[in-house]
Formats: structure tokens, C-alpha cells, sequence
């Protein structure tokens, strides 16, 4: 049986596309083999759809999940956010997690996206804060739903890597990482202390919370301040600045050169 985008299964899963609807079922989905590769390596998948041609192409997919749904071009658009789908895609259990229980694992790199609205930004800091070595990555504040498709897709499959903590109080995480021995460094290129001397002196080589503000406004101001320090990465050349990804990665590569 061939499932159309009118298929009932499909319009429900379709509907996770919204957040609303993620958040009230706990479900979010997963598009591309990488993406679904990665959940099903995490157990998360509870349905894998795909085109007759994708699960043909990609049997080990298929191979792994509990339940596969066979879908029409059709079926596969509705589904699918990318210009050019790839043909499957999974309805996947959300993975968050809490603080309290990241933390009970001792981190030695966490990365903070407070108030980061553009899932862009914030899956490609996710990938990032995966590949440095960070054992978490904490949405805080109004940012944006980690499981926005755009997020996931971005994040390259480390949405399944790290422990992903959502949080609303941004300045209660900063206390919460205080207490667990991890210092709080905030990004800043108005920052008072240099990213390059923290290398030099050795005072990166201790546990670390990165907090990384959106493109457009930086931190706040109330972040800012209860930091232990405001780091801003030097500039050499004639650029105004970094953009928020390249900063992150500038970042939380230095703290994982320094701590390794």
C-alpha cells in the first residue's frame, strides 16, 4: 500500500511541520538519510517514510525501523520542506532533555543559544558544538525550537549527538553552571577579555558554558553582566566581524584545543 498525502497518517504527520503541533505531541520530523540515520542510531524513530526509489536506495534505513510507510511523489511533498527531497523522511520522538540531568553527566563544553531566533544560526552552532566536542547544547530563552525543520536540518544529524536542553530562564542556567564548577564565558565582540590571551594564560583550559546571542542583537544585557567573562574573538583583518556561526566555531574550538 502506497500512502498519498491525504492518507490520515500522513496528514498528521504533516502537521508536525508546526510547532504547536510538535510540542503538544512530543513528535517532530526528520527529513533527509542522514537525518534519519542518525535518529534511527538513537532510537527515536517511530515511522520512516519514503518514496518506493529512496527506500530502494537506501535499504539500510528501511532495515532498521520498527514501522515503514511506503509514500507516492505526492505523499513525499507534503512532508518534505526542501526544494529537492531526498525521499525519506521519519517521524521522530523529541530527545530534549534537562539541565539537571546534562549536568549529571559533567560536561566539559556546553553551547548556549540564548534568544537565537534563526534555526539556521542555531543548527549550524548545534553541528558545531557537536563536532568541538560539547556534551550539550542549551536552547535558553525565547530562542528558536531546536526542532524546527530548518534546525534539524542544519544540525546535519548532531541534534542526535549532544544533549539538547531547553530552557526559559537564561540567568538561572547561568547559576546552575556556576554551581556544577563550569565557568560562564559570554561571546561578545565588545568583550573586555581576549579570546587569544584566555588560550595563552591557560584560563580556557577549565570547564566551559558558552552563550551565544542572536545575529542581530548579541546577548543581553543581563546575560552579559552575570558572566564570569565577556570574550570577544580578536580581529586582524579589516572586517567589521564575525558572524554568529563563525564566532561560535572560533569559540568553542578554542575551549576544546585548550581543554584537550
Amino acid at each position: 500500500m502506497t500512502f498519498t498525502a491525504r492518507t490520515p497518517r500522513v496528514v498528521a504527520a504533516r502537521r508536525l511541520q508546526r510547532r504547536r503541533d510538535r510540542d503538544q505531541t512530543g513528535r517532530f520530523l526528520a527529513e533527509g538519510p542522514q537525518a534519519v540515520r542518525s535518529a534511527l542510531a538513537a532510537g527515536v524513530v517511530l515511522e520512516l517514510f519514503g518514496t518506493d526509489a529512496a527506500l530502494a536506495r537506501y535499504p539500510e534505513l528501511a532495515e532498521q525501523a520498527e514501522t515503514v510507510s511506503v509514500i507516492s511523489a505526492d505523499g513525499l511533498a507534503a512532508l518534505a520542506e526542501t526544494v529537492q527531497p531526498q525521499g525519506v523522511v521519519a517521524v521522530c520522538s523529541q530527545v530534549d532533555v534537562s539541565l539537571a540531568e546534562a549536568l549529571s553527566k559533567a560536561p566539559r563544553l556546553v553551547a548556549v543559544a540564548a534568544e537565537i531566533r534563526d534555526p539556521g544560526n542555531a543548527g549550524t552552532i548545534l553541528r558545531t558544538a557537536d563536532a568541538a566536542g560539547a556534551g550539550a547544547v542549551v536552547f535558553a530563552g525565547d530562542a528558536v525550537d531546536p526542532y524546527n525543520g530548518k534546525c534539524v536540518r542544519a544540525s546535519a544529524g548532531s541534534l542526535f549527538h549532544v544533549d539538547v536542553v531547553r530552557d526559559r530562564a537564561p540567568l538561572r542556567l547561568v547559576q546552575q553552571f556556576r554551581d556544577a564548577g563550569i565557568q560562564v564565558l559570554a561571546a561578545t565582540g565588545y568583550g573586555d577579555t581576549d579570546l587569544e590571551k584566555m588560550l595563552d594564560d591557560g584560563s580556557l583550559g577549565t570547564p566551559a558554558a558558552w552563550l551565544f546571542g542572536s545575529e542581530a542583537h548579541g546577548l543581553g544585557e543581563d546575560l552579559l553582566a552575570a558572566a564570569d567573562k565577556r570574550v570577544r574573538v580578536p580581529i586582524y583583518g579589516g572586517a567589521e566581524s564575525l558572524n554568529l556561526a563563525a564566532a561560535a566555531a572560533v569559540c568553542l574550538y578554542a575551549s576544546a584545543r585548550a581543554l584537550r
